[in-house]
């Protein structure tokens, strides 16, 4: 072959090796989102790995890249996001989801004090909240999802439909108002959580030490939590929709007796106190037999063939669970629209919540309609930028009548609910107490309902003059209006009955009005290697209420339509009143950080409050922190593979408190004008000081005034001093992470108000300063986060705290009302709220143990045995001791989060160990005689002590009358409240991106779950939730679906 023909034939195969390599070339584009939110991501670098071919995304999230090979890799990066390396493997078109990156704790910013601070600068005790987690529980109130997931912060639910809670952070650390201080959008509240639609949420965290809360100043003695709402984002226009359906039902409920099982024990009760069981007031026979012994054998019994009520009426005897007459299965609606779209210039955020909670109790309920726009705006640039930050929302809710679920408890189940007729209620008989009828409570309450409007937010301006220097200026508003319309209807029920006289209708109107303006400036700079971040600033507060009420009596028709006051035929009496108080404060905080590694904070904050004299108006709070990152050091380079994080940290600060009524200050005196004390405001006649000349009760004379309260020109501030010890720490890449604390919290001066002192004089009622408490405790958070080899993404966390509480100080005018046997036993030195009483010490069983038993009032075979602590001989008040402490040992929370091919799984477990609760149902279900004795009782009862047939029984014997005083507070009534409940479990499936986008989605994700469906309590425990003991509203299980929607 010649030399030709071979360079020929080269020349071909390169040339189809070039046409080759060109046909491989493509064209490839796609969208890239945020997997947090599912938002176009703007500026992401997409590039082809070793080749110069690359570019960013549009402002859709798009990008469209040229001359990418099949056997090409594709990466994806962001800052603050990991990047991801996806093969082409031919694909023309690859969409993509960036994850955050959680180890750039750098980048990673909170909201601390009037600004954002990097969280690895942060030297106070600050928990940031994984809001995805607290949205994965179906509760109307954020503050309830925080239920153990923030070590030192206890969280307890009253269980009602409004999903009001008591939060407490480190403790009680004072005896007054120990809620915590609230920080929305900058903006400072002390209450209504139940108000915020959860669903508005970006970021919560929680100060819990002094010198992390410091620079919010007197209100954040108690801790602070901060919660920013979402914003707009630059982006495509984006909706988002959320709904869920929730079924509420009760975990468990108190067993009462039967009708037989009630006439029964009324039986033994009389028999063992002597009694013919056949004089008993309600009429039942008993058939019954006596042996030779004395001992007595129930054959039958027999009620009457029907009762009467006032009106004449018959009641048959029933057998009504009053209960189950009271109650229902509880459902729950929510509704969220929002709206969100942004540019270079300005961002919006605009959502539409409706929230209905029909309650487990009958006619209860709760609703909640909500709105919200937040905005920003930028101008001239970025040196200027306006925004606002509003919701506007009206909750209604109809509560519980008045201690309901007691009622239904005590309520006799021989009695019907209607008379045989249907025209009247049922109701007590003679010999039985005055009790209400329960479904007669719950239906004549339908239509007393709270309506409330509350406006809620701020509006800001931030000039930025230069580079790292900001000033802003914050204006908050928080109004709020309460309508309430009460009325009162006439019945007969048994032998109780109200006429038409006795018909009123309530209605009461209040207005608050709290406004907030706060004023800083920020300056940033670097120095060589330290960075300092500076804040100054000054902040006025004024707080003003407003309420006013009627009340009319006697009205011809009984509707809701026409009980108005006006139409009313009796008295019309009103009243009104309005009240206020103001703050200013001046503050300023310097941060620095030296090399990353060496970390520094200072804050003061002047405080003036208008409750305090002009001498001591203002009072001076400082605060400092230090911190050491040990894991940039130098000598920690060989361990940065497994140590990534190590920082410790120490901070001292204080905080002032002047929570206290807004005139304490001052001697207040109050006209009276009428003369009978029949107004529903004035209690009794005593205080009215009108002198009716002519004797007719008229009350023309308006002359009178009374003291009603003593003034304190001396008061001051209360003082709460912290410290804190931290650690934060992170492992493998922060794959396991957490902290630790430790901390001692001091509070002197106290403001408290002595009891009633009648040697005073009347209206001796007065504030002082001069009691002291102390709480000590640790807290340990812990997680574990990571992902296996086939796709598992796995997130694992818990916390544990501990806190020790006492009492350091009482003035002597108050120290006998805390406890303790007024002489030389007081609480100092114990828990404040300490149990003080006897010491039970089981049954007595034999004649000989109650021969060799020291004297006790009543004592007698099936009785409880009280201690003689002191050893003279009796037992009496002088043996009562310290037997209870309401506080656990430690609270828990354990959170398990599994992710996997679009499936999302979560555990949360939330518990209390070794806490001392007085079991107040214990006197219904043990005893018959305690407390209303012909009310109804627990099925306990049935196993009671007999010294025959069950002497092996813990139970006293069924007594006819309470001759030993046994409804005294003892260990017999304290038991241990501790519990773990599973609070709740939530599967989710996330539909995969290439089916939701035909149907023009860019999410949709379902899911069910389900809440507080199991609970483990101490063996000790005798009623039915530790967490809710007694009467409260019970705590429900709940079952839930919904769906998450992204357009």
């Amino acid at each position: 072959m010649s030399k030709m023909t071979h360079t020929r034939n080269l020349l071909s195969l390169l040339c189809c090796l070039c046409v080759g390599v060109l046909s491989a070339q493509q064209h490839i584009k796609g969208i890239v989102k945020s997997k947090t939110d599912n938002s176009p991501m703007m500026g992401v670098s997409v590039v082809v790995k070793h080749k110069s071919v690359g570019g960013t995304t549009d402002f859709d999230g798009k990008y469209d890249l040229s001359g990418v090979a099949a056997a090409d890799t594709l990466s994806f990066s962001y800052i603050g996001y990991k990047t991801l390396n996806v093969a082409v493997k031919g694909r023309k078109e690859i969409n993509v989801s960036l994850e955050e990156e959680v180890t750039s704790l750098e980048a990673v910013t909170v909201s601390v004090g009037y600004r954002k601070e990097r969280k690895t600068d942060l030297t106070g005790a600050v928990s940031v909240v994984k809001v995805d987690e607290m949205m994965s529980t179906a509760e109307n109130n954020p503050m309830k999802a925080l239920q153990g997931r923030v070590a030192g912060m206890q969280v307890t639910d009253n269980g009602g439909p409004a999903g009001k809670a008591t939060i407490r952070i480190r403790g009680v650390g004072t005896l007054n108002n120990n809620d915590p201080l609230y920080i929305i959008d900058g903006v400072p509240t002390q209450g209504g959580m139940h108000e915020l639609n959860s669903n508005d949420i970006e970021s919560i965290q929680v100060l819990r030490d002094a010198s992390a809360a410091s620079i919010y100043g007197s209100r954040a003695a108690n801790g602070v939590i901060v919660i920013t709402t979402k914003k707009g984002k630059k982006g495509i226009l984006k909706v988002d929709f959320d709904h869920y359906i929730t079924t509420q039902s009760f975990h468990s409920r108190m067993k009462m007796l039967n009708s037989n099982e009630y006439a029964q024990v009324l039986w033994k009760a009389n028999i063992n106190k002597g009694n013919n069981p056949n004089d008993n007031p309600l009429g039942i026979y008993y058939d019954y037999t006596t042996d030779a012994q004395g001992n007595s054998t129930l054959k039958n019994l027999y009620y009457p063939r029907e009762y009467f009520d006032k009106g004449g009426h018959a009641m048959l005897p029933s057998n009504t669970d009053w209960f189950k007459e009271i109650t229902r299965m509880g459902v729950t609606e929510s509704y969220n629209l929002s709206v969100t779209n942004g540019t270079e210039k300005g961002n919006y955020f605009l959502s539409l919540g409706y929230y209905q909670n029909d309650g487990l109790v009958k006619n209860t309920d709760f609703s909640r309609l909500s709105a919200r726009i937040n905005t920003d705006y930028k101008l001239l640039g970025d040196a200027i930028t306006i925004g606002e930050n509003f919701t506007i929302n009206r909750t209604s809710e109809v509560e519980q009548p008045h201690n309901i679920t007691e009622a239904a408890m005590r309520g006799v189940p021989f009695i019907p609910v209607r008379t045989k007729d249907g025209k009247n209620w049922g109701g007590p008989v003679n010999g039985l107490p005055d009790r209400q009828n329960p479904a007669r409570l719950v239906n004549d309450n339908k239509d007393n309902r709270y309506s409330y409007w509350r406006l809620f937010g701020n509006a800001f301006i931030n000039i930025q003059p230069i580079k790292d220097f900001n000033l802003r200026s914050n204006f908050g508003l928080d109004y709020g209006n309460l309508y309430k319309r009460a009325l009162n209807h006439s019945y007969i029920s048994g032998f109780m009955e109200e006429g038409k006289e006795k018909t009123f209708s309530f209605l009461e109107q209040s207005h608050w009005t709290k406004w907030n303006w706060a004023n800083t400036a920020t300056y940033d700079f670097t120095l060589g290697k330290a960075r300092f971040e500076t804040l100054a600033g000054m902040e006025m507060f004024a707080q003003s209420d407003i309420n006013f009420a009627v009340q009319a009596n006697n009205f011809a028709l009984e509707t809701p339509e026409y009980m108005w006051p006006s139409l009313g035929t009796g008295a019309i009496t009103g009243r009104g009143d309005a009240t206020g108080y103001k703050l200013m404060s001046y503050f300023g905080k310097v941060n620095i950080a030296y090399d990353n590694r060496y970390l520094a904070s200072a804050t003061i904050r002047y405080d003036g409050s208008s409750r305090f004299y002009k001498d001591n108006r203002w009072g001076t709070f400082p605060a400092f922190n230090l911190g050491w990152r040990l894991s940039q050091e130098a000598f920690m380079d060989n361990y940065r593979q497994t140590i990534s994080e190590l920082k410790l940290r120490f901070g001292w600060g204080q905080n002032g408190n002047q929570d206290i009524y807004n005139y304490a200050i001052y001697d207040i005196y109050n006209p009276y004008y009428g003369v009978t004390g029949d107004y529903i405001w004035s209690g009794t006649g005593i205080w009215n000081t009108s002198y009716d000349i002519e004797g007719k009760g008229t009350g023309q004379l308006a002359s009178g005034v009374r003291r009603s309260r003593l003034g304190n020109k001396n008061l001051k501030w209360e003082t709460t001093t912290q410290t804190n010890f931290g650690l934060d720490f992170g492992f493998f890449n922060n794959a396991l992470y957490g902290s630790t604390e430790y901390y001692i919290k001091k509070t002197k001066d106290i403001l408290v108000q002595p009891p009633y002192a009648g040697v005073k004089g009347e209206g001796a009622d007065q504030w002082v300063n001069g009691a002291g408490m102390e709480n000590k405790g640790w807290e340990v958070s812990l997680g574990y986060r990571n992902e296996t080899s086939f796709g598992l993404h796995y997130d694992v966390n818990a916390n544990v705290s501990t806190n020790k509480n006492k009492v350091t100080a009482l003035p002597e005018s108050v120290i006998n009302a805390y406890g303790g046997n007024g002489k030389w036993d007081n609480i100092l030195g114990r828990p404040y709220g300490s149990y003080y009483g006897y010491v039970a010490d089981g049954l007595f069983r034999t004649q000989e143990e109650l021969d060799q038993h020291p004297a006790q009032n009543g004592k007698g075979i099936g009785r409880i045995r009280y201690r003689d602590l002191n050893n003279d001989g009796v037992v009496n008040e002088d043996d009562r001791t310290w037997i209870g402490n309401p506080y656990p040992d430690f609270i828990y929370g354990l959170n398990v989060n599994l992710e996997y091919k679009g499936f999302d799984f979560t555990v949360f477990l939330q518990g209390v160990q070794n806490v001392d609760i007085i079991n107040e149902v214990k006197k219904h279900t043990d005893f018959w005689s305690v407390d209303d004795t012909y009310s109804n009782k627990g099925r306990r009862l049935l196993d009671a002590f007999d010294p025959v047939t069950n002497p092996n029984s813990d139970i006293p014997s069924v007594a006819a009358t309470n001759d030993n005083d046994e409804g005294r507070l003892s260990t017999y009534l304290v038991e241990n409240g501790s519990y773990l409940k599973l609070r709740n479990v939530q599967l989710g499936y996330s539909l995969p991106q290439d089916l939701i986008e035909k149907i023009k989605l860019s999410k949709l994700r379902l899911y069910v779950s389900g809440q507080n469906l199991f609970t483990i309590k101490s063996k000790n425990f005798t009623g039915q939730d530790p967490e809710n003991p007694n009467f409260g509203y019970p705590i429900p299980i709940t079952f839930t679906m919904g769906l998450n929607a992204s357009f």
